[in-house]
């Protein structure tokens, strides 16, 4: 185990990697403009074993019902691990993967793996959640927190286009209603579905072009905050684990990837 942060470069892209800070990409730098939010609590973060919040926290596994901490009361948000420290599996230059063992308050035993994987055009985000015991319900995504603009408050703020399919109606308390609905205008704290993969441009005018893709269906776009803009792509909706749950088996992890590509304007 690790508190060091990592550096990973390919041309003149450049990555922090945190594993004594929740496993997250602490900063992506391209051609020296600083991708990323800056502090302990940004960056992009692994959301595992769940993705957003789980209504009461509580989630039910077959005939028992499971109470995860209330930490975004009165629910449960964004997984565990991000609150942990990693383990580093192995580095190079351009790649990290690092290792996480599930442990209390969450109810089971597994191991999640989460590769870095830095190119000069793009950065890849790869994890898996095992195990070898019980199986269990869970979830993966990431939460990057976008500057809405680079290189300092004279930038124009960032864009962001997707064509979604659908919108998860959001209720008063944040999470979906169980209702799709037609694609509605921001400001969004919103899952969107995208049955072909997610695919969400970011364009900050006269400086980059950034794509945020995954096979996986699901992103949740936040962008309410004034400093920041989130696309995160997951497995499942907010309050997944109870009303679409992925299982993770002793044969069938579950696994999922995302590719950030940029392009200089």
């Amino acid at each position: 185990m690790s508190d060091e942060d990592i550096t990973l470069t390919a041309g003149d892209a450049e990555v922090t990697v945190q594993p004594g800070n929740g496993g997250r990409v602490g900063g992506l730098r391209v051609g020296g403009l600083e991708l990323l939010r800056q502090g302990e609590r940004f960056g992009c973060f692994p959301m595992v074993p769940w993705c957003g919040r789980i209504r009461d926290g509580r989630f039910r596994d077959g005939g028992t019902v499971h109470q995860m901490p209330l930490n975004a009361a009165p629910n449960a948000i964004h997984g565990t691990a991000r609150d942990g420290a990693w383990k580093v599996a192995r580095r190079s230059a351009a790649e990290a993967v690092l290792t996480y063992e599930l442990v209390a308050p969450w109810p089971f035993t597994g191991l999640v793996t989460q590769m870095v994987t830095l190119t000069g055009d793009d950065l890849t985000l790869a994890m898996s959640v095992e195990t070898y015991d019980s199986s269990f319900p869970a979830q993966i995504g990431w939460h990057p927190w976008f500057n809405r603009a680079l290189g300092g408050r004279e930038g124009q703020d960032v864009r962001v286009s997707f064509e979604p399919a659908w919108q998860e109606e959001r209720g008063a308390d944040h999470l979906p209603t169980g209702n799709r609905v037609a694609p509605r205008p921001g400001p969004w704290d919103d899952c969107f579905g995208m049955p072909g993969g997610v695919d969400v441009g970011l364009t900050w005018p006269g400086l980059l072009e950034l794509r945020v893709t995954s096979p996986e269906e699901w992103v949740v776009v936040y962008d309410e905050q004034e400093a920041a803009v989130c696309v995160e792509p997951q497995t499942g909706p907010p309050d997944g684990l109870n009303t679409l749950p992925r299982l993770v088996t002793p044969l069938e992890p579950l696994e999922a990837t995302t590719t950030w590509r940029w392009t200089r304007l």
